[in-house]
């Protein structure tokens, strides 16, 4: 036995860069693990444009260039509204006389964890990190320039290049199992492909409220009420408390300053349901497809103007908003359960 165990050691070597291949080992099977959750049971999904508020929020900004009289937090202050609240803060200020000559697509440092995005002014480069879903771009437009910079804007020492304030839109976790067992119910909040839907993004992910099932009969009064199979639905309705809170023309809402550029349109033309130009005319939700409506009614983009779609591309339930933990301003906290 003294033997063998000489000639084996001398021999057998043991596995080369054992920990190393530990370690990959457990980071693989994390991925795997992730990756099931993902797919069979929680989704995360983060809420891009303002139709479904007051009961989600999307991404909104302040544009404070010229705002002396605002401070933005520094130091620990802006690290919790960042982590805790979702609020950024972003303050440039310009160091030489100059011309906004490049702004340059985000980059990714840290992948998942850390970007950043440059512009020039004069001979001066600037660096933002962490920037914002279109916070910078090299035209101006609605929603894609958030900081309000143009190419060839001149800038003097001391003035501000960007002072900016965006506050993140809700991120929640989406139940993807639940409709394996049943379907969606009325008055819940579903998510859903594109795929399929004429005049919108194709594969992509939206985020309304189910109004409408397969074989009912959908209408709009002059009151703008939904009637489902001629029952009225309003805010004394489960599940739609929220949905028509708002009165007056689309620019009255006091949410209509961030939402996406195609419900824009809608409200210049003062036309938010093309399938209902009147109280008269009826739509039947065809066999096995839904029709959805954003709760923020007046500016939001959705079945009153592209109709239904079919079953087979909803994605799953709104669960759990996990992000931001805190109060953002005058918005009310809605970590957990309790937007639906």
């Amino acid at each position: 036995m003294t033997s063998l165990e000489t000639v084996a050691s001398q021999w057998l070597k043991a596995h080369p860069h054992a920990t190393w291949r530990e370690n990959v080992e457990v980071f693989l099977v994390a991925i795997a693990v992730a990756m099931a959750i993902r797919t069979f049971f929680l989704q995360p999904f983060k809420i891009p444009t303002g139709s479904m508020q007051p009961t989600l929020y999307g991404i909104t900004h302040e544009n404070l260039r010229g705002r002396d009289d605002v401070k933005l937090p520094t130091g620990l202050g802006a690290f919790v509204d960042s982590w805790f609240r979702g609020v950024s803060s972003y303050h440039i200020v310009c160091e030489e006389d100059g011309e906004l000559t490049a702004v340059e697509p985000p980059t990714t440092v840290v992948p998942l964890l850390v970007k950043k995005q440059r512009f020039r002014v004069g001979q001066k480069i600037y660096t933002v990190w962490f920037p914002a879903d279109q916070m910078l771009s090299a035209y101006s437009g609605q929603n894609l320039n958030r900081a309000g910079i143009y190419l060839g804007q001149q800038f003097r020492k001391g003035e501000d290049i960007i002072k900016l304030q965006v506050t993140s839109g809700d991120h929640l976790f989406v139940d993807r199992l639940t409709y394996n067992f049943r379907p969606p119910e009325r008055g819940e909040i579903i998510v859903f492909e594109t795929k399929g839907i004429p005049s919108l993004p194709q594969d992509q992910f939206y985020i309304k409220r189910m109004v409408a099932l397969g074989g009912e009969r959908v209408a709009i009064g002059d009151d703008r009420h939904l009637r489902i199979n001629g029952r009225r639905l309003d805010a004394s309705t489960t599940r739609f408390e929220n949905v028509y809170h708002l009165i007056g023309p689309p620019a009255d809402s006091k949410f209509s300053g961030h939402v996406n550029e195609a419900v824009a349109n809608h409200n210049q033309k003062g036309n938010l349901s093309p399938l209902f130009p009147n109280g008269q005319i009826e739509f039947r939700v065809r066999p096995n497809h839904y029709m959805v409506m954003g709760d923020n009614t007046m500016n939001s983009l959705d079945s009153r103007a592209w109709g239904d779609f079919a079953q087979a591309n909803v994605i799953g339930k709104s669960a759990f908003v996990y992000w931001p933990f805190l109060n953002q301003g005058e918005r009310s906290g809605r970590f957990g359960w309790s937007h639906r």
